[in-house]
């Protein structure tokens, strides 16, 4: 027997995309019906999900619009999440992951790319916030002879919302990948050099993350980093970068968590001299978090803040690149505080990706004096200057740093652009209005 439509978001993907197929569905979308005050879905079966949604008060903000489709050539659930368009387009790297879920599937894109709303606006990019959401374990995605074929189907879905969402690269995506997506579509970046592109943005995330440790200490009155001990959770992209920029600084030591059992060894090899403790943890392992540390830098995936971890957590300050990194937004970051630990969230401090991502669109100064303007000390709003502004206004206040960062951040993000105004929303209307789920 089928499973019953109210059961839809419980489905792993795998066996969601199956029930799609059994209906003769290959694309849906669920958007914001902004005069019913609801979500509306492209075909009768999706409705329990978007009736799930709109009932949502933690992940869901009135999101703009998904646009999901399986694959027709490999069969990989793909989707593209729109927040908020009014800056501008929806701008977000997209995530290749495993989901165990329907619900956790989309959960993530809507988590994420409200969290690209709030970055783009603090960083003063007239972008909206979007993000591209992909699921393993569905369809052909375990072939290595199909990923580059995954990717380019990405592209194509791409070009099919016409521009309301510009792609980017993020975890489980590398920039060959990119190089893909941009073969069917031009509403993308971080593609590679050779291809007129700026490649991976991890090494200026890293800098930025650095520079909003900086401005954690100097607030607290702490010094530089020279000395300290930092744990970092992930060792990838932005981990690996990061710990070379925080010995380039002095730090004393590092100790690291990778699911990677190499990444000990190659970072030991990059940097000799360094203290540097590495442990090599499975999936979900998250013991680093309560690690012996002047400063706590998740920089892996999200979530991982909450009631079970925040208690053991004996840093005194968190910053780090991974997005979406309290498990409830508006439970956690009072939890942190609560325990005294300085927290700047990671809309404020991990910019530096897509920043380097807007200039990518318009062309190349080397060196670039606005990628520098972020993170330097003379701007007001580059990282360090708009870290220090929110923790002083969290002090005069007694509101936590991320709820004024986010109080910033939303009056920012509904500035319409001074160009285009909400195109986004308009290109969204007449996806629907065209039958976009019908091409």
């Amino acid at each position: 027997m089928p499973p019953a439509m109210t059961d839809l978001h419980d489905l792993s993907p795998a066996a969601f995309c199956a029930r799609l197929a059994s209906e003769g569905i290959r694309r849906f979308y669920l958007v914001w019906d902004e005069a019913a005050g609801s979500v509306r879905a492209s075909h009768p079966l999706l409705q329990p999900l978007a009736r799930r949604l709109a009932a949502d008060r933690r992940d869901f903000d009135r999101h703009e619009g998904i646009f999901a489709q399986v694959a027709p050539d490999t069969g990989v659930l793909q989707s593209a999440v729109v927040h908020r368009t009014c800056r501008g387009q929806g701008a977000g790297g997209v995530r290749f992951w495993r989901y165990d879920t329907v619900e956790a599937f989309l959960r993530d894109g809507l988590r994420l790319s409200r969290g690209m709303t709030h970055k783009n606006a603090l960083a003063g990019l007239w972008w909206g916030g979007g993000k591209g959401v992909m699921a393993q374990e569905t369809g052909r995605a375990g072939e290595p002879a199909a990923r580059r074929r995954v990717y380019e189907e990405y592209g194509e879905l791409i070009t099919s919302i016409q521009g309301c969402y510009v792609t980017a690269e993020d975890v489980g995506t590398a920039v060959e990948d990119m190089a893909a997506v941009f073969s069917r579509t031009r509403f993308t970046t971080c593609i590679p050099p050779a291809l007129g592109g700026s490649g991976n943005p991890s090494v200026p995330t890293a800098r930025g993350v650095v520079r909003g440790m900086e401005a954690a200490l100097a607030h607290l009155g702490l010094g530089t980093l020279q000395g300290k001990t930092v744990a970092i959770q992930g060792l990838g992209h932005v981990g690996e970068p990061l710990v070379g920029f925080l010995y380039a600084k002095g730090v004393a030591k590092v100790i690291g968590a990778d699911i990677d059992p190499s990444r000990g060894a190659a970072l030991a090899a990059l940097f000799p001299g360094l203290d540097l403790e590495v442990h090599a943890v499975p999936r979900g392992d998250d013991a680093i978090l309560a690690a012996p540390a002047d400063i706590l830098a998740p920089c892996a995936t999200g979530g991982v803040l909450g009631p079970r971890t925040i208690p053991h957590i004996r840093a005194r300050i968190v910053c780090g690149a991974a997005n979406n990194q309290l498990e409830d937004p508006e439970r956690d970051d009072a939890l942190l505080e609560e325990r005294g630990i300085l927290y700047l969230p990671d809309f404020l401090v991990n910019r530096m990706g897509i920043v380097n991502c807007a200039d990518e669109q318009y062309g190349y100064v080397d060196p670039d004096p606005r990628l520098e303007a972020h993170l330097g000390d003379d701007w007001d709003n580059s990282i360090y200057n708009l870290a220090l502004a929110v923790l002083a206004e969290a002090g005069r206040t007694g509101a936590t740093p991320a709820r004024v960062a986010l109080g910033i951040a939303e009056r920012r993000s509904r500035e319409l652009h001074p160009v285009w105004g909400h195109r986004g929303a308009q290109i969204i209307r007449s996806l629907v209005a065209a039958g976009w789920e019908r091409r």
